[in-house]
């Protein structure tokens, strides 16, 4: 009989390990952080479509009214320029080193859901005769000084057009600041800009 009741003891306590270990493994899977997303944005063109008041007859041209009238087909010159047809692309990436402004400051804010940097509020805009450019928002939300790493593309009909790595000054902890990105000239279309943190 004692034989057997060292037996069973025996096999009671290595249930009982077996049991701890599991629960400890799972609490230790359990407290594993999981890695937070970096922070992207994608932002289209916002340009006002140009138009032109025809003074005698008070008719507003845009283009996209010209050549619909139907007193003819659109010539050749109304079909030259084709944003869909354009194939050309910006061979190499364009390394930039931009300004910031400082725009304000907010207590970090980093941890399971909130990236250690952050992107915003992109806008895609032309400049008239020189270059497109995205004016967009970098947060660092550490608790320390940063050095984004930003990598954009310009597109047209998700075509790249241009690709850039825009390396972002030193920012403070907490601190909120404009960034103006320049894509290419403004002779080729654009119609989207895709920013990606890719650092840190």
């Amino acid at each position: 009989m004692p034989m057997a009741l060292i037996a069973a003891k025996r096999v009671l306590f290595g249930l009982l390990g077996a049991m701890t270990a599991t629960t400890a493994m799972a609490q230790t899977a359990a407290q594993t952080p999981t890695k937070v997303p970096r922070s992207v944005v994608e932002t289209s063109a916002t340009q006002p479509v140009p138009e032109f008041r025809d003074p005698k007859t008070g008719q507003v041209w845009t283009q996209n009214n010209v050549g619909t009238s139907p007193i003819g087909k659109p010539t050749p010159a109304d079909l030259a320029f084709d944003p869909l047809g354009q194939a050309t692309r910006i061979d190499g990436v364009v390394i930039q080193r931009p300004a910031v402004a400082l725009l304000g400051w907010s207590p970090p804010s980093a941890g399971p859901n909130v990236p250690l940097v952050s992107l915003d509020n992109a806008s895609l805009s032309a400049i008239a005769g020189k270059r497109w450019q995205v004016a967009l928002y970098v947060n660092n939300n550490a608790n320390g000084i940063m050095l984004p790493m930003i990598d954009c593309r310009f597109t047209n009909a998700g075509k790249t057009v241009q690709e850039t790595r825009v390396l972002v000054p030193a920012l403070g902890a907490g601190i909120r600041a404009g960034v103006l990105i320049y894509g290419p000239k403004t002779d080729l279309f654009v119609d989207r800009a895709h920013c990606r943190i890719v650092s840190p």
